[in-house]
């Protein structure tokens, strides 16, 4: 008798999964063992393997099919035996009409979610991707770079916490190759995840790179040579960034020289290094190379560190990373890299006018990335760019009808991954008839150097340059019992609100889970919150978020574990 193939069971919640790709054909001779065919869920993609021997009689389910668990895949039996299997369930009609055709050109974190969102929407989507799909975030940024911070945590925590808490390692070592493929293993999970959700969700994929040779016209140069001409009723742009490299005499002639690429692969941990910019990208790398026992220089050319954090922020993380052991030189731009036999030469001038130098073996240029638009030819398209950097609407729509932009390569917005996914489902959902509107209110920034900083919304900076009425709360994390546990209690949170009224407009956070935290801010810009609301809500003992309503309190005035303000 003939032996159904049934959709498994690969999870708790799992109700179905779809059929990625038969690896054996109807008639094909079958061992136990033998994987048959390619199954997606979510973020799992699945080998199903034949538990016995014999030949598939037949399939059932067709590649792209959605199966209900337990559902009947296909046959195997005796060669010759005949099976009468159920016809697979129709799917419903679908008009022409109602169904849009959407290009989405990269497959990075704003491509991919874009591309899922129409899809879930109903429409017909096409991804053009010419690299890897993940884009620098999953690929050579937000996600390899905190599997180095993390890395590096622990030897912090080994080393500098162990021996006060009761926990004496000796020999702690970095196998730092080690900490590469760890990276790089990570990396391939997500990526080869986002690939099994773009089949799950029936978006085609085409390797190449996409030009247009008229609006909403794209001539797309595939890997194998070939070349085609795709027009869509709706394009969405999402190309992402790449790194700046200024023209600094003698940089790109030094091999020694690398960006946050290059930092995030080095077969070979260096001793020294020099890091061009204080802000984001080379911040977090250097802590996480200091960490590692690399001696860390950090110049920067304006007069503080990390300027899109609010100033108390700022003071706190740059006197953590000194205790680090990092040396930091400001208002000190770079005026040349020569060779040097221990690696490279940075030669600045000082704020004094002064001619200074440092070396090292290797230096980062980190000072910040721009728009990757170069190849899509955008004069062909008629879309309006400043430098590179598309225009768009709070729809994400360009100045073309019908043709969206959206993350790294839009101009005047964050360079952020969480920033392109949700400009990403607002395009979508425009495209699809839905109304929908991208709103900077309530984005956070999170900078994972030590401790982790993040904030969402006015800096007390920007309420005072606005002429905002506005009060200020601040709660040390040294009076929070989760904080002083997991950090001996460094950082703090801020909160800034209007001062008739009590409503949330920023909010500041340093110390652990820091970015874990923000969400809460976020939530409560987005809700129009008030201090009273966020005090009104009890928040779980002992957690590092006590400090966020214990802030809110000293809004108020009325902190409880803290001494009371001194009256002015």
């Amino acid at each position: 008798m003939a032996y159904e193939i049934l959709m498994p069971q690969l999870g708790l919640t799992m109700e179905e999964g779809t059929v990625s790709q038969w690896m054996k054909h109807e008639g094909d001779a079958v061992k136990a063992g033998d994987v048959v065919a390619e199954i997606t869920t979510d973020k799992l993609t699945h080998e199903l393997q034949s538990e016995r021997d014999g030949v598939l009689l037949k399939i059932v389910a067709q590649e792209g099919d959605d199966v209900p668990v337990k559902g009947i895949l296909a046959y195997i039996g005796e060669a010759g035996e005949r099976v009468t299997a159920a016809p697979a369930a129709a799917a419903p009609a679908t008009s022409a009409a109602d169904l849009k055709s959407v290009i989405v050109v990269g497959g990075g974190p704003g491509g991919y979610v874009a591309a899922i969102r129409a899809a879930q929407l109903g429409a017909k989507v096409t991804l053009i991707e010419r690299e890897h799909l993940g884009g620098t975030c999953l690929n050579i940024g937000c996600i390899p770079t905190k599997c180095l911070l993390h890395s590096a945590e622990l030897v912090s925590e080994i080393q500098d916490q162990g021996k006060h808490i009761g926990v004496e390692v000796s020999g702690v070592t970095v196998n730092f190759p080690q900490v590469i493929a760890h990276k790089n293993d990570i990396s391939r999970q997500l990526t080869s995840g986002v690939a099994a959700l773009l089949k799950a969700n029936k978006v085609s994929k085409i390797d190449g790179e996409a030009s247009f040779t008229a609006p909403k016209t794209l001539r797309v140069a595939k890997k194998d040579g070939s070349s085609e001409t795709m027009a869509a009723d709706a394009i969405i742009l999402a190309t992402g960034s790449i790194n700046s490299q200024p023209p600094i005499p003698g940089l790109m002639e030094n091999p020694n020289c690398i960006d946050s690429t290059g930092a995030l692969s080095l077969e070979k941990l260096p001793k020294t290094m020099v890091v061009i910019g204080g802000g984001v990208i080379g911040l977090e790398l250097a802590c996480a190379y200091a960490a590692f026992g690399t001696k860390i220089t950090v110049i920067e050319a304006q007069d503080r560190m990390l300027p899109m954090l609010d100033g108390d922020l700022t003071k706190v993380g740059v006197a953590h990373m000194k205790k680090m052991g990092m040396e930091f030189h400001l208002e000190c731009p770079v005026q040349s890299v020569e060779a040097s036999p221990m690696g490279a030469k940075v030669v600045c001038r000082d704020k004094s006018g002064a001619v200074v130098s440092f070396e090292a073996e290797k230096v980062l240029v980190a000072i910040g990335r721009k728009a990757n638009t170069a190849s899509l030819n955008l004069e062909a398209g008629q879309v309006e760019h400043d430098r590179g950097r598309i225009l768009v609407n709070d729809r994400m729509e360009t100045s073309v009808p019908g043709v969206y932009a959206i993350g790294d390569c839009v101009f005047g917005h964050a360079q952020l991954a969480h920033t392109a996914s949700a400009m990403g489902e607002v395009a979508a959902e425009n495209i699809c008839g839905q109304s929908a509107s991208y709103d900077e209110a309530t984005n956070p920034t999170c900078v994972y150097i030590e401790p982790e900083a993040a904030s969402v919304g006015l800096t007390e900076e920007q309420a005072k340059a606005q002429g905002i009425d506005y009060t200020v709360g601040k709660f040390p994390l040294s009076a929070n019992g989760k904080s002083l546990i997991l950090n001996g209690g460094e950082g703090l949170v801020k909160i800034i609100a209007g001062k008739e009224y009590g409503e949330v407009l920023g909010m500041h956070i340093i110390g652990p889970r820091a970015t874990d935290l923000i969400a809460e801010g976020a939530l409560a810009i987005g809700g129009e919150m008030t201090l009273d609301e966020i005090v009104a809500t009890i928040h779980s003992h002992p957690t590092v978020t006590e400090s966020v309503r214990e802030c809110a309190l000293d809004a108020l005035g009325r902190a409880v574990h803290i001494p009371p303000r001194k009256k002015k």
